[in-house]
């Protein structure tokens, strides 16, 4: 493509200097600031092709409002379109997308009710509306999209598959109009929903996967700066319970549990009369006060299952940070208030429930508390957006999770770029007719914590946290820290800036250090002790050095990120002998002398 292509940005000049004379209303009113790279590929993308759909998948943070709002600029301004409809998922982000607009040179009107009909003022080019409401009267948006050639952008736009009933009045509603771009920072769904206006592509294995025209995932965007690197910081502890039968339990954050131990664990961990989630509040408010001697105004965010767990944690974060913490419990006018009041201000905390968590953009949030049971991939990735919004190159987002499998699966894979999955092929009516008999199911998965809170019947009776490890770029770090011990102290200590290669490199030392604090401590590092006069049964002391062996590996494994089966097959080779099954007592002892040398080194 030639670089006279509208929206190409040439080195050295702004992107409204780049526009050719078709574009006048872009180059009056563009908004300010130069359009990232990605950005203007996709635009280039768009008007390539001048398709009636498309949808972009950028992840959170990146900045897909500016791209869909300098897009509709260049259509309006071509004349392609004259009306601009924007659909949100909440009230909050109408108001965001209004202002957003307004800096664009596009005046919409976020106060439009569907009582105010077919008129939402002459001196407005559009209006912003939410699913819910597009979804209470489709024939009457259907008649405003009608009323002239109107281009709707659809923000999050797998909010369209949140119910059958959504989807249909989605698809009625806009099925008229002249163009339509979808927007995703999570282009899939925990169900078989499907999403309007996405085409979706036959899979060798029976399924079909949606198709995205463009896009910009988090791994591209944390090498362009765009996004912060998430360091997860997570937290383990032992959980005590009553059940229904009055059987008193126990378990272990982390463990290979059973689906409905782990269920019942985690529920107990976030008892706001437990000491887990208060350990863990104090931990991210430690971590919050390192991360603002570098970044003065960051901020941190809590995500409750519920609006008693959400005031119960923010008046803990209350006694523990010594200020007012902004609570958040609807999507209404004045959480919206709130929110912008927070944003706005350099206070500490602010609470929210989880619904809301999606409509929650404040940029100077540094710090998490993932203090909700939701483990679907959807609303996770929406949860860890609110952290990843770079204001800076170097800024670091640290977020606190309970050592839960399905939420260590998914920190460890959130790089990943996902497609929304439909079982079986079949035409969309089809599919429409099997949804409804799958709703419900689909909608309890959504909401994880209502499905737990019917299924297990409990009494949380004690909890207890430590810090267990990091988790960053799908790599594990620090297993060896004790509660409140100096290790858990140098992983809270992180630099709240630090490049996205620095990261690693920053976590290796800490965990280095950290084994060997930890093998001085249980003197693996020192010389064996002289040997006692009666000796040990030879089965004792084999057993007794595969194991020390083990431990030792394992410690190397984490500082060199070697498989152990690599150490292992390293130490034969140098050291000689079987395998460690088969190995004598004196075999296994020059692995392990070797292996301390290492360390010590």
């Amino acid at each position: 493509m030639s670089d006279s292509t509208p929206g190409l940005h040439l080195p050295g000049t702004s992107a409204a200097e780049n526009l050719p004379p078709a574009y006048p209303e872009r180059a009056a009113h563009g908004t300010a600031g130069t359009l990232r790279a990605w950005q203007e590929q996709a635009i280039r993308h768009y008007l390539a092709r001048q398709p009636r759909d498309f949808l972009a998948s950028a992840t959170p943070g990146a900045g897909k409002t500016t791209f869909a709002l300098r897009l509709a600029a260049i259509l309006r301004a071509s004349k392609t379109v004259d009306q601009l409809i924007v659909v949100a998922p909440t009230e909050h982000l109408k108001v965001q997308w209004a202002d957003a607009a307004a800096r664009a040179g596009i005046r919409l009107n976020p106060r439009y009710a569907n009582g105010d009909g077919l008129g939402y003022g002459h001196h407005y080019h559009g209006v912003v509306v939410t699913y819910a409401q597009v979804a209470a009267k489709p024939v009457q948006h259907r008649l405003l999209t009608e009323g002239a050639s109107t281009l709707v952008i659809l923000d999050e736009v797998h909010h369209g598959g949140d119910a059958l009933s959504w989807g249909e009045a989605i698809r009625e509603a806009y099925a008229s109009a002249t163009r339509r771009l979808s927007l995703t920072g999570t282009p899939f769904r925990s169900d078989d929903s499907m999403i309007p206006f996405v085409e979706y592509a036959p899979q060798n294995d029976g399924t079909r996967v949606s198709i995205t025209d463009y896009d910009y995932g988090y791994g591209r965007a944390l090498e362009d700066g765009v996004v912060r690197p998430v360091v997860f910081m997570v937290y383990a502890g032992e959980m005590r319970w009553q059940t229904s039968a009055g059987e008193t339990m126990e378990a272990r954050l982390g463990e290979g549990n059973t689906k409905d131990i782990t269920a019942q664990a985690w529920r107990t961990a976030l008892d706001p009369a437990g000491q887990w989630i208060s350990k863990v509040l104090h931990a991210a408010d430690r971590r919050l006060s390192e991360v603002r001697q570098q970044i003065p105004d960051a901020g941190g965010l809590v995500i409750a299952t519920d609006q008693a767990a959400a005031r119960a944690y923010a008046a803990m974060l209350e006694r523990i940070a010594g200020e007012p913490v902004a609570l958040i419990l609807s999507d209404d006018s004045g959480s919206s208030a709130r929110i912008e009041e927070f944003s706005a201000s350099e206070a500490r905390w602010m609470v929210a429930v989880r619904m809301v968590s999606e409509g929650v953009d404040v940029p100077r949030l540094a710090v998490g508390v993932y203090a909700t049971s939701s483990s679907t991939p959807l609303f996770f990735a929406q949860a860890i957006g609110r952290f990843v919004r770079s204001r800076r190159r170097g800024e670091v987002a640290s977020v606190f999770i309970p050592n839960v499998p399905a939420l260590m699966a998914l920190a460890a894979e959130l790089e990943k770029e996902r497609g929304h999955v439909l079982d079986g092929p079949g035409s969309a009516e089809e599919m429409w007719d099997a949804e409804a008999a799958e709703l419900a199911a689909a909608e309890r998965e959504d909401r994880a914590s209502e499905e737990l809170t019917a299924e297990f019947a409990f009494e949380a009776l004690a909890s207890d946290a430590h810090f267990d490890r990091v988790v960053f770029d799908g790599s594990e770090f620090g297993g060896y820290a004790e509660v409140e011990s100096e290790e858990e102290l140098d992983f809270l200590g992180l630099p709240g800036v630090l490049e996205p290669h620095e990261v690693r490199r920053v976590l290796l030392a800490r965990q280095a250090r950290q084994a060997r604090r930890s093998a001085a401590r249980q003197g693996i590092l020192e010389h064996p002790p002289e040997r006692a006069e009666a000796p040990e049964a030879l089965h004792r002391t084999l057993g007794e050095q595969r194991k020390l062996l083990n431990s030792l590996v394992g410690m190397y494994a984490r500082v060199s990120g070697e498989p152990h089966g690599s150490i292992h097959s390293e130490l034969r080779r140098v050291c000689g002998g079987p395998a460690v099954a088969q190995a004598s007592v004196t075999q296994l002892q020059h692995r392990i002398s070797l292996l301390r040398r290492r360390l010590s080194g």
